[in-house]
């Protein structure tokens, strides 16, 4: 008896002995590091090299950390962020010159409250007659990000939420055209994490951003992981780096609307989607494909919540020499601009601020295969389901992006989700349900659908490994 609680006694010991020295290593790991950024701005270099050693030098003290931890550095983001949305937004317009103040004060909201964190790491366990395996996520390092001008402090809020959660760390590899805002953005996460955690330089960026400098990034040997959200190219640069790669591309979504629909909420879960910041989110509405039958009043609802329709065919070849450069890209100048600057551009007359333009096409007209980014929204007319299928098909051009379609047939819902094949498909509801907004389920601006990750979270950024114990932990 008296061996047994010597034996006891010792094993407390050992216990108590381990549990301060896991609080010594927290205590030590929470410690500020060198802040070793140029100039004022925390976390903003002038090198690759150096802003990608001092991210690694953080996330290595970072992984080092509890999950509460993480959910603390969060949870401090979250609260920071929060009465910084409407100045964010008015600064994004200014700066990109794209969609509108009230909608992005919208989509930075959704962003703090619906990205996932911490909780969206889950263990899986297998136990059996040999033992117990664990499958677990951990921090990749030094994740290598790359940010749009569509929605810049957007992404650059979700994807930190996210990469933070799953403990690494991040280089913003931020779009030229919104660096001013995206500067600004990682200065303050830095301040806001060093104050919360004391360790600094997590979140890391170039002072000067360049294409160059994104070419660096990808090929840099600390870093382990590239998430791009931009253009088809950017992906394909960054899928030739050698590394793992979670790519976002390019999207041309169709709203499918039948004869069963309910017409007039169609027209405004249409119009509310597609109008959405002017339409530069990649989910957004891009086309209309409509049952003959219906068309006449589906376009007669969507000019009674904000359309203005374009019918005269001199006017929409106008609007084309406008937004389409003769390479059969969209025009700059106009993206993600109000339909009031495209129609006073064009010379085309309207009452007071409309929220999109619509028009009549054929199936292969430059504004219904092209993803404009742009308020302009054709309509397409077919005669048959099958018709109307094959024509969504055509037009998303299997990118594999989103769809939507609004139907009381189960059956033709159904038939075309599995057709479509897209990480996104919306029934009976603006393209925007899809990131959880007047929709169910989390939020993300990096909708991977090159790389087939689809709605990207925390565990997306995160290794999965496995964990075996050959013996015990089985009580079947």
């Amino acid at each position: 008896m008296m061996e047994n609680n010597t034996q006891l006694k010792e094993m407390i010991r050992s216990m108590v002995i381990d549990v301060l020295q896991g609080q010594k290593q927290e205590t030590a790991s929470s410690q500020p590091v060198k802040q070793v950024s140029r100039g004022q701005e925390p976390g903003v270099f002038d090198t690759v090299d150096e802003a990608i050693r001092a991210a690694k030098e953080a996330q290595l003290r970072f992984e080092d950390c509890t999950l509460a931890t993480r959910e603390k550095v969060i949870a401090d983001i979250r609260a920071a962020m929060r009465p910084r949305v409407q100045e964010l937004a008015q600064k994004t317009v200014e700066e990109t010159g794209m969609g509108r103040v009230a909608d992005k004060v919208l989509k930075l909201n959704l962003t703090l409250d619906k990205t996932p964190g911490v909780e969206d790491l889950i263990t899986e366990c297998e136990t059996g007659d040999n033992g117990m395996t664990l499958y677990e996520l951990s921090p990749y390092g030094v994740i290598g990000a790359i940010t749009p001008s569509t929605n810049p402090a957007e992404t650059l809020i979700c994807n930190s939420i996210g990469m933070l959660a799953a403990g690494n760390a991040i280089f913003f590899s931020v779009h030229p055209g919104a660096k001013n805002l995206s500067r600004e953005l990682v200065s303050e996460l830095n301040q806001v994490i060093a104050k919360s955690i004391g360790i600094e330089n997590l979140i890391v960026t170039l002072r000067e951003p360049s294409i160059e400098s994104a070419q660096e990034m990808m090929l840099h040997p600390d870093v382990s992981l590239l998430v791009v959200t931009g253009g088809p190219g950017v992906v394909k640069q960054a899928l030739q780096s050698g590394k793992k790669v979670i790519g976002a591309g390019a999207g041309n979504p169709p709203a499918f609307v039948d004869e069963t629909a309910d017409i007039k909420k169609a027209a405004q879960d249409i119009v509310l989607g597609a109008s959405l910041d002017n339409n530069i989110l990649c989910i957004a509405e891009k086309s209309v494909v409509a049952m003959r039958q219906i068309e006449p009043q589906l376009v007669q609802e969507m000019v009674k919540v904000g359309c203005v329709l374009v019918d005269n065919q001199q006017d929409i070849q106008r609007l084309v020499d406008l937004t389409v450069l003769p390479n059969g890209t969209p025009n700059k100048q106009f993206v993600g601009k109000n339909a009031s600057v495209i129609l006073d551009a064009a010379h085309i007359p309207y009452n007071g601020d409309p929220r999109l333009i619509i028009l009549r096409t054929p199936k292969d007209h430059p504004f219904a295969v092209i993803e404009m980014l742009m308020p302009i929204l054709p309509v397409i007319t077919v005669d048959s389901f099958d018709e109307g299928l094959n024509v969504c098909l055509l037009l998303e051009a299997g990118l594999h992006h989103t769809a939507t379609m609004h139907s009381l047939n189960m059956e033709r819902l159904n038939q075309m989700a599995r057709k479509m094949k897209t990480s996104i498909f919306v029934k009976n509801g603006p393209s925007y349900a899809g990131l959880g907004f007047s929709g169910e389920g989390t939020t993300t601006f990096t909708i991977a659908t090159p790389t087939g990750e689809s709605t990207t979270s925390a565990r997306c950024f995160a290794r999965r490994r496995r964990c075996c114990l050959t013996t015990g932990f089985n009580i079947r």
